[in-house]
């Protein structure tokens, strides 16, 4: 079976938009305290990704994309066509294929989730400054392990050291988001965030989702989920549920709180450690019984449809369409 090439090999048009390829200079941090306290000392990595701009005589709102373990797939593909159709900017990033990782499912530590998180906000800094990008009008979406990602970047404690206090995204769509990281100080300013999951989904822990959310509003953010009743992970996908027994899951695991700093608090010390990384996180929560292999994802009839409407629905709040000038 001949393997798909890397997205930015493939060529593509969507709503007669063709996606040009655009390089991340990003950097592999090992955790969250490393972004913050000592990022320029942080190994160096070029990514990269497609962004599609609609044509237009007015800079346009634009939805960063960004895939889950299993890296760009067809639902992601599916949902930047849509969004394109509609007539937002959207990239859709890469963060596997430059790092040569194939899927994370089976080992979520080959690389960290801070580095996620750090790539989505050097996204921002780099694509904010295109002419036909507006700045001010940058969303994010992201799937699973993204949309863990789209959520930390979202924190002021975090973003504030990168991109400065007076940027961020003006709204965040977490996709069945893995919430297993999480500030104890759950601060995101005035981005609009809203997660969605499954209610039979296998892969991350609701509970984790439902405690992101509230500590957002608790702290004075605006925050909302929903629920999809008899849905799995990856719901939005065209394809009928199927099991994935290499995925190693641990949606039970408590959740593993950070310092303002960034530093993971030992789960059995209870203090910030500036040295613990994913992986020890992960192998401590392996030990206590709460690691399993096997979990389910795909959409069931009008699932993918479900997700499609309230997809749109949440930018037309959020993201609004200027009417193009005619000139």
């Amino acid at each position: 079976m001949e393997q798909e090439k890397r997205w930015m090999e493939q060529e593509v048009d969507y709503a007669g938009v063709v996606g040009e390829n655009v390089e991340i200079l990003t950097r592999n941090p090992k955790n969250y305290y490393q972004v913050i306290a000592d990022i320029e000392n942080c190994e160096t990595v070029t990514i990269d990704g497609k962004l599609f701009i609609p044509e237009t005589n007015k800079p346009l709102p634009l939805v960063i994309i960004v895939p889950g373990s299993l890296g760009v797939g067809p639902n992601h593909k599916a949902h930047a066509e849509t969004l394109v159709g509609e007539g937002y900017a959207v990239f859709l990033l890469d963060p596997f294929g430059a790092r040569s990782v194939k899927s994370t499912i089976e080992n979520q530590t080959q690389y960290s989730f801070a580095a996620s998180a750090y790539d989505l906000l050097v996204t921002y800094q780099t694509l904010s400054q295109h002419p036909l990008i507006d700045a001010e009008r940058i969303a994010a979406q992201g799937h699973s392990r993204g949309g863990s990602a789209v959520l930390m970047a979202s924190m002021r404690n975090f973003a504030d050291p990168i991109i400065g206090s007076d940027s961020g995204f003006v709204a965040v769509y977490s996709v069945y988001p893995w919430c297993g990281h999480q500030f104890k100080n759950s601060q995101i300013g005035d981005t609009q965030v809203r997660a969605i999951v499954g209610e039979i989904d296998n892969w991350v822990s609701i509970k984790q989702i439902e405690t992101q959310i509230e500590a957002i509003n608790r702290n004075g953010g605006k925050a909302a989920m929903r629920i999809v009743d008899g849905a799995h992970h990856s719901f939005d996908r065209y394809e009928p549920v199927h099991h994935m027994p290499e995925a190693r899951v641990a949606p039970e695991a408590p959740i593993l709180f950070l310092e303002d700093s960034g530093k993971m608090i030992h789960p059995e010390t209870k203090q910030g450690d500036p040295d613990l990384v994913d992986y020890d996180i992960f192998v401590h929560a392996m030990k206590q019984g709460y690691g399993r292999l096997g979990a389910d994802i795909g959409g069931i009839d009008d699932q993918p449809e479900i997700f499609k409407k309230d997809m749109l629905k949440f930018y037309s709040q959020h993201l609004i369409l200027e009417e193009a000038t005619g000139e």
